[in-house]
């Protein structure tokens, strides 16, 4: 039977809920891959020649790992308060809130009182601080290994910890603030990496090896923690 005669349902219960799925092929996957978003829409990507039948199989074997992540959405989406934890520079911290502000890891904050307002507020606060830290940082290391400087921007990414564009340039997502050092210095050396070797090559991570020679424990931390940051 073709993937196109299929007329299987293309939504997944979970928890008593159905997640549409949205379906999309790509050429160099190499395996079925899921994604729950925000709005509660599993994304199903499959390789390229695979059966979107045994994407959709795969999609409704993982009900666990599916009812887990919605939960952990709707968590993420909650409104913070006095209480709420969240990462800061690899720690799990707790906002305090009173009638003056918002204090996070000893810094007080002036509290935005519009909708959403202490999430803005830590926010603007975290990115500020990512602004002035991180450059310096990735410059810090650079001038250690003797490299070219590179131009790097701090941006709001919503899906990647960097990128390194074709001129070498470098941008840093502001949430790096919020990792325990080494793994903000493995991320940028993962992309000073890229002007070298711009692909995920056995050179490319050879050269990773050489500049972060604990690389491979920073990744298992981002596996681990990574969803949980803002």
């Amino acid at each position: 039977m073709s993937d196109s005669s299929l007329r299987r349902p293309r939504a997944v219960t979970a928890g008593g809920r159905a997640f549409p799925v949205a379906i999309r092929r790509h050429p160099k996957a190499r395996r079925y891959v899921i994604r729950l978003t925000a709005g509660g829409e599993l994304r199903l990507t499959v390789p390229r020649g695979a059966s979107i039948g045994g994407g959709l199989a795969f999609a409704e074997r993982q009900h666990d790992w599916i009812v887990r992540e919605w939960q952990r959405l709707e968590q993420h989406a909650a409104a913070w308060d006095s209480g709420t934890e969240l990462w800061y520079r690899g720690e799990r911290v707790r906002l305090a809130v009173d009638a003056e502000g918002v204090i996070l890891g000893g810094h007080r904050l002036k509290r935005s009182h519009e909708a959403g307002g202490i999430r803005q507020t830590v926010e603007k606060f975290l990115r500020g601080l990512a602004e002035v830290e991180l450059p310096a940082r990735l410059a810090e290391l650079v001038a250690a290994r003797r490299l070219a400087t590179p131009r790097v921007t701090i941006r709001n990414q919503r899906s990647r910890w960097g990128s390194c564009s074709t001129r070498g340039s470098i941008a840093l997502n502001w949430r790096l603030i919020q990792m325990p050092p080494e793994v903000s210095d493995y991320i940028m050396f993962h992309e000073l990496a890229h002007r070298r070797q711009p692909n995920h090559s056995a050179r490319f991570w050879r050269e990773v090896e050489s500049l972060c020679p604990a690389w491979k424990d920073s990744e298992r931390w981002l596996r681990k923690y990574g969803k949980d940051l803002l």
